[in-house]
C-alpha cells in the first residue's frame, strides 16, 4: 500500500512537473576513430581509455570486453591477464559515461554504446586482420553486445560470451517497479539512487567488493534516467534473443542476486529454441556457488579457464562441467513446464 501511494504523489508531481529523462548521445563526427596505446578516440572526439593483456607472442584470439552498469574496464583485469597468458590478447575499454571516460554518469543510449562497439572491433579487426575476433559482455555490456551483434560483419566476430547478461526486461519486472521507474525519470530525471538497504550480494569476493566502494572511477550514485536508459538497453537485449544464431557462450551464476533467473530463464528458453539447428553453436554455463560477478567471484579462475578453453579449443564439454549442469536445469524446468500444461 504504501508503494502505491509513493508512486500515486510522484505520478502527481510528473504531472507539474513534465521533465523527461534523457540520453546523452555523441556530437558530430569530426574525426577518424583510431585506437592508440591506451585511447579509443571516436569519430566525434570522444576519449575512451583502453586496458589490454598482451600474450609474449602474436596471439592466437582477441578478446574485447565490455564493463558492466557503473564498472569500468578495471573489471578485467584477472580475467584478461590469465586469458593472455593462454595466448589470448584482451582490450577492455571504458564505455561513455563510464570509468575516467567524458560525462561521467550520464547514458549516452543504446544507439551509441552499439555504434561505438562496432567501431572498436572494426579498429581491432585492422590490427588483427587474421585472427579470430570475440566479443565478451558483462552485464549490461552483454546487452550491449545482444544489441549489437546483428549489426556487426558477420565475418568479423568468431563468437560472443556473455557474462550474466543484463536480460532482466521491463515486461519481467514488477508492475509497480517499472511505473515507478518511469514516474521518477520523467520527474526528477537527474536524482541519484544509491541501492543502499537492498541487501543484495553480488560477490562472494568481499575483499574485491570493498576495493570496487573505494575505488573512485566506479559509480555509487547513479542518476535516475541513466536506470531508465539500462532498462532500454535490456528491453532490447531481451527481446534479440530469437536474433542470436551465432557461436555464443552464456555464463550465469546461480545465486545471482542482480539478474533474476526468471529473466534469465526466459531469455535461455527463447535463445535456446529459436533455431534447433544451431543448437551446437550455443553454449549456457550454471555455475552452482556462482554470483553475478562471476569473472570476479572467488571461483573465477574457473570461469576463466572455462572461457579459454571454449575459445581454444571449442570442446563438447567445458573443463568445470557448468555447461553439463545448466543442461540438466534447463531440461527438468522445460519438463516441469509441460507437466503443469497436461
Amino acid at each position: 500500500m504504501k508503494k502505491v501511494c509513493l508512486l500515486t504523489g510522484i505520478l502527481l508531481i510528473n504531472t507539474l512537473t513534465g521533465c523527461v529523462p534523457l540520453s546523452h548521445p555523441p556530437g558530430e563526427k569530426v574525426t577518424k576513430a583510431r585506437l592508440i596505446e591506451k585511447l579509443f578516440i571516436t569519430e566525434d572526439s570522444v576519449l575512451l581509455p583502453v586496458k589490454h593483456w598482451l600474450p609474449k607472442n602474436y596471439p592466437d584470439a582477441i578478446v574485447i570486453a565490455l564493463h558492466g552498469f557503473n564498472d569500468y574496464s578495471e573489471f578485467f583485469q584477472g580475467a584478461g591477464q590469465y586469458l593472455s597468458n593462454h595466448g589470448i590478447a584482451c582490450f577492455a575499454y571504458d564505455q561513455r559515461g563510464f570509468g575516467a571516460s567524458t560525462h561521467w554518469g550520464l547514458w549516452a543510449g543504446s544507439t551509441t554504446y552499439s555504434t561505438d562497439l562496432i567501431t572498436f572491433v572494426n579498429l581491432i579487426k585492422q590490427r588483427y586482420p587474421n585472427r579470430p575476433i570475440y566479443l565478451l559482455g558483462e552485464s549490461m555490456g552483454g546487452a550491449v553486445i545482444l544489441n549489437t551483434i546483428s549489426q556487426l560483419n558477420s565475418s568479423f566476430v568468431s563468437g560472443t560470451i556473455l557474462v550474466a547478461p543484463a536480460v532482466w526486461a521491463r515486461s519481467i519486472m514488477p508492475w509497480y517497479q517499472t511505473s515507478l521507474l518511469w514516474a521518477l525519470a520523467h520527474s526528477f530525471p537527474s536524482i541519484t539512487l544509491t541501492g543502499r538497504g537492498l541487501k543484495i550480494v553480488a560477490s562472494d569476493n568481499i575483499d574485491m567488493l570493498r576495493a570496487l566502494g573505494k575505488d573512485p572511477k566506479v559509480i555509487k550514485a547513479t542518476r535516475v534516467e541513466a536506470i531508465y536508459g539500462l532498462s532500454d538497453l535490456m528491453d532490447k537485449a531481451f527481446n534479440s534473443a530469437e536474433q542470436q544464431h551465432g557461436n555464443t557462450l552464456i555464463l550465469y551464476g546461480e545465486k545471482d542476486e542482480i539478474i533474476p533467473k526468471k529473466a534469465t530463464y526466459r531469455f535461455l528458453e527463447k535463445f535456446l529454441t529459436s533455431d534447433p539447428t544451431k543448437s551446437s553453436q550455443k553454449t549456457v554455463a550454471f555455475y552452482e556457488k556462482g554470483y553475478h560477478m562471476l569473472l570476479r567471484d572467488k571461483q573465477a579462475a574457473t570461469v576463466w579457464e572455462d572461457i579459454a578453453t571454449w575459445i581454444n579449443k571449442k570442446p563438447n564439454q567445458i573443463p568445470s562441467g557448468a555447461d553439463k549442469r545448466a543442461q540438466e536445469i534447463l531440461t527438468r524446468r522445460t519438463l516441469e513446464t509441460s507437466d503443469a500444461l497436461d
